[in-house]
């Protein structure tokens, strides 16, 4: 009975009798149904107690024992390796900070619930302690505007001991994360937004903390010109404080963007469940940490429970929700040998599984891994971004030394050096390189994470940037454009052996091949109830067939060249061959100790959303190759179907490559889409090679892309990906740039002269901090791009 479209979910109350295991709700011990010491019933349901106790305290307060309590932070795996958000390069086995950009580092790996994080953590609480402390400080700077004018019952002397009071923890505690990773880069040669910061902010504060202490030291030029403090020296304790405060703002929405973008990598892994039902060989069935499952185990599903681990249905049938995987609502049908996947939902029916994928080794896991590292990566957009870092800073701490210059020399006769500090303090703020460096990573981290929750997996910026280029799409045959389930449509004998002795002997020889067209002849025997046989020397030539012995015999299925470079004459089958290749079925020789044996037509039916498929590619203004390594009758068949006028046919793993290779000596962009290990030559040679999820694991190794659902259509989807990242990129790196082209020179005071503009470095902090959070808010935007 298949389930609803949205899926099973917990059908256990709905069942007759109760379930073979239950937990107690107030304790969580396990009870024995038959033998438990208490029962109640609540909203219709059973409880099971261990004790009259338990009852007791459930019946009273059945809600505080039913609403799940949060589950324990999992703490970080032994040996994970810690890296930066935007320098995958630098790569240690403990935390800390980026030497280059001084950003923190954070685990490689995503697990399903990594729990607060504590660097957010720490920076809002700097965060708020600096708020309290520089709300009353910017009171006090700006006395002079206050009702009843401050200054005139506050000496200035004293004035600046209470600004020096509540700037100190600011700057030097809620600071201090900035002036050591500005340290680090001092000593690493590797100036970075935080060199700029901790100039910025650690000149403000040690000028004023001199002026407080030692105000004669300084000339007339620093010295106010009026108000009540006529002759104090100017006090830039509450920018100092004001800029800390801002780019602790800044930093806490940085972090906090960076964990929502992994926010749907952890939602596919909290998807397994935490325990799986081990049962022993003598059929004792127990509750276990998914951690202990070893490949080979035996598991038991029950009704509404999540499939555990990666394994083949041994017992048993049911319908299984793989929304998650598959992208499709309707439940699908399981028997014994059907493949099940870690995560998915089983439904009404109970089974028995073995396990064959366990912890890291399951689809699920090998999913979060790879979008895990793609959002590592950096692509080939971001070299401009780090040519243009490389020269950023010096070329800001000149600009900046070249404005108190200027201002010192050539600004108003009262104040000079105290503005020109202030302005050159600016323009180190306002300069800070954070939006530049965030422009290209959040981008690929944001679009990479859009990609897993639409099934589109990417291995690497670098192919996300090249998808959008591909002007030419290599697609393969067997189970890329067709279902890849090819079934055995006909059987003629040319020798002694009847048809059913033909299938033994060729499904036993095929059983050890991966092929689609093999498991067709296994599936076919397994029909006819043929009983296999053990094979001997079994050789795979990939694209040609296989050789080995079977029962005595020496057998050879492939080709016709393959048969005809082992001695075997196939010119009196060629015209028959012909026939059935026009219609469209892939025709296997069979030679069996040296002599022509029979044929076996197979056929292969083509997905149900190919052709969709096809035309949307075609839309999308890709020029498609449909490249098989069948024969040239059977593929253009295949290819008048779905109207795709070029075709390559006959081709050998290593003529998919050179093929590829062709047409990327032609100026074309490549794209190969395929999913057998005959195409991995082709996938790895393309610009960008784009596996299907349902294929083999060498074919995704070899890909830049993978397409979890195993539908072209998703390359379409892609496709829009590829666009939607790139251009939020390019409009990062466009607000990045121009940011900076405008605000150097306005902090420097040009428009002064002009319009008597300046921007003191309060301004320019809050200025920084808002181009690094435009850049975060366009990215994130691509959270809501349409795919389909």
């Amino acid at each position: 009975m298949s389930a609803p479209s949205g899926g099973p979910r917990n059908l256990l109350p709905i069942l007759d009798q109760p379930p073979p295991a239950a937990i107690d709700p107030v304790c969580g011990m396990h009870v024995d149904p038959a033998r438990a010491a208490a029962t109640a019933t609540h909203d219709g349901k059973t409880y099971y107690f261990c004790c009259p106790s338990c009852r007791d305290k459930f019946v009273a307060h059945p809600a505080r024992y039913l609403t799940p309590a949060p589950a324990a932070a999992r703490p970080v795996p032994p040996g994970t390796i810690y890296t930066c958000p935007m320098h995958p390069k630098i790569q240690q086995d403990h935390p800390g900070t980026c030497p280059i950009c001084g950003m923190a580092l954070e685990p490689r790996g995503v697990v399903a619930d990594e729990g607060p994080n504590p660097e957010l953590i720490d920076m809002r609480r700097r965060f708020w302690v600096s708020v309290v402390f520089t709300l009353p400080l910017l009171a006090l700077a700006m006395a002079d505007m206050l009702p009843g004018n401050l200054l005139h019952t506050i000496d200035a002397k004293w004035l600046g001991w209470l600004e020096l009071i509540f700037a100190t923890p600011v700057v030097l505690w809620c600071g201090l994360p900035f002036f050591v990773r500005g340290w680090q880069s001092l000593v690493n040669r590797s100036p970075n937004m935080f060199t700029l910061i901790a100039l910025g902010v650690g000149a403000a504060y040690v000028y004023s903390v001199v002026a407080v202490f030692a105000p004669d030291l300084f000339p007339a030029g620093f010295r106010m010109a009026n108000g009540m403090a006529h002759g104090a020296v100017h006090l830039y304790f509450e920018s100092a404080a004001a800029i800390t405060v801002l780019v602790l703002l800044g930093q806490v929405l940085e972090i906090r963007a960076r964990t929502q973008t992994n926010a749907a990598l952890r939602k596919l892994l909290g998807l397994t469940p935490r325990t799986a039902r081990l049962v022993s060989a003598d059929g004792h069935e127990e509750d276990v940490p998914l951690e202990q499952i070893q490949p080979g185990d035996s598991l038991r599903v029950r009704p509404g429970e999540k499939i555990p681990v990666d394994g083949v249905v041994v017992e048993g049938r049911s319908a299984v929700d793989e929304s998650m995987i598959s992208g499709e609502p309707i439940p699908v049908e399981k028997e014994p040998n059907s493949k099940v996947i870690a995560g998915t939902v089983n439904g009404t029916g109970s089974v028995l599984m073995r396990a064959e994928r366990v912890g890291a080794e399951t689809l699920l896991a090998q999913i979060v891994r790879m979008v895990s590292e793609s959002q590592r990566s950096r692509a080939p957009v971001q070299r401009l971004a780090d040519v243009v870092a490389g020269y950023f800073v010096p070329a800001v701490l000149a600009i900046s030394v070249l404005t108190f210059i200027v201002w010192a020399l050539w600004g108003p006769a009262s104040g000079s050096l105290a503005l020109a500090l202030a302005n050159a303090v600016a323009v180190l703020i306002i300069a800070c390189p954070c939006a530049l460096g965030l422009a290209t990573p959040m981008g690929i981290m944001v679009g990479t994470g859009k990609g897993a929750e639409n099934g589109v997996l990417i291995r690497n910026a670098e192919a996300l940037e090249t998808l959008e280029k591909a002007d030419v799409l290599l697609v393969d045959k067997t189970g890329t454009l067709t279902e890849g389930k090819p079934k055995v449509t006909g059987l003629e004998s040319r020798g002694p052996l009847t048809e059913d002795e033909l299938l033994r002997l060729a499904a036993s020889l095929e059983r050890g091949s991966e092929h689609p067209l093999a498991a067709a002849m296994v599936r076919a025997a397994a029909e006819r109830h043929l009983a296999l046989a053990p094979t001997q020397n079994f050789n795979s030539m990939t694209g040609k067939g296989v050789r080995g012995q079977v029962d005595g015999h020496t057998l050879a299925i492939g080709t016709a060249g393959f048969l005809e470079e082992g001695g075997i004459a196939t010119g009196s089958v060629q015209e028959k061959l012909q026939q059935l290749r026009r219609e469209g079925n892939t025709v296997l020789l069979v030679g069996i100790d040296s002599q022509l044996g029979g044929l076996i037509s197979v056929s292969d039916p083509i997905r149900a959303t190919t052709p969709e498929a096809v035309q949307q590619l075609r839309d999308d203004g890709l020029r498609l190759f449909m490249l098989t390594g069948d024969n040239r009758v059977t593929a253009e068949a295949v290819a008048r179907k779905l109207g795709i006028a070029d075709v390559i046919s006959d081709a050998l793993p290593q003529d998919k490559a050179e093929a590829v290779k062709r047409l990327q000596g032609e100026g074309h962009v490549v794209a190969m889409a395929g999913d057998g290990v005959n195409d991995a030559p082709a996938l790895a040679q393309a610009n960008v090679g784009l596996a299907l999820g349902t294929g083999t694991d060498v074919a995704m190794e070899s890909a830049g892309v993978t397409l979890v659902h195993g539908d072209l259509r998703a390359i379409a989807r892609a496709r829009r990906l590829s666009r939607a990242t790139m251009r939020t990129i390019r409009q990062n790196l466009f607000l990045a740039f121009i940011y900076n082209v405008l605000a150097i020179p306005v902090a420097a005071g040009v428009l002064y002269p002009i319009f008597g503009i300046l921007i003191g470095p309060i301004w320019a902090s809050a200025a920084m901090s808002l181009s690094s959070v435009s850049v975060i808010g366009n990215s994130l935007r691509l959270r809501r791009a349409k795919l389909d």
